[in-house]
């Protein structure tokens, strides 16, 4: 088990997921903070200043009007965070249109790379060694 594990490990493949992984750990902040300091304010503005993140149904449990997810969370009450949903939900479209558009970029980039290696010409082919022979041979016969 031991030589299968170094075998997983040694591959290339490893080395590329754990590249991947931390990439999308720090891809996954950039499109929280996004959505956290640049979307919401935005949907606040055209709801009214709706904030979705503290949107919530208490289904059991004590919790004073105003108060905010967290602390009633704290507050041992059973909660229905349909807020936090939303959220997420938001974070999952806006991460998932920048996918798209990076996949799009760089499907264009290999497409015009490719494009360019077949659109270069090929250098001008001197003469083959047989047309320099029969050239040889026709100014000999003069």
């Amino acid at each position: 088990m031991l030589k299968e594990f170094k075998a997983f490990i040694a591959k290339g493949n490893v080395m590329d997921m754990a590249v991947g992984i931390i990439v999308g750990a720090a891809f996954t902040a950039i499109v929280k903070s996004m959505v956290d300091d640049l979307i919401n304010p935005i949907i606040g503005i055209f709801t009214g200043g709706l904030d979705f993140t503290n949107r919530y149904f208490v289904i059991s449990g004590e919790v004073a009007s105003g108060t905010s997810l967290e602390a009633a969370r704290e507050a041992g009450a059973s909660i229905f965070a349909y807020g936090s949903f939303i959220m997420a939900v938001i974070n999952f479209l806006i991460i998932a249109a920048v996918v798209f558009l990076l996949v799009k970029f760089v499907n264009k980039v290999k497409d015009s790379a490719v494009k360019a290696e077949e659109a270069a010409p090929e250098a001008p082919a001197g003469p083959s060694e047989l047309d320099v022979l029969l050239e040889i041979r026709d100014s000999l016969k003069k």
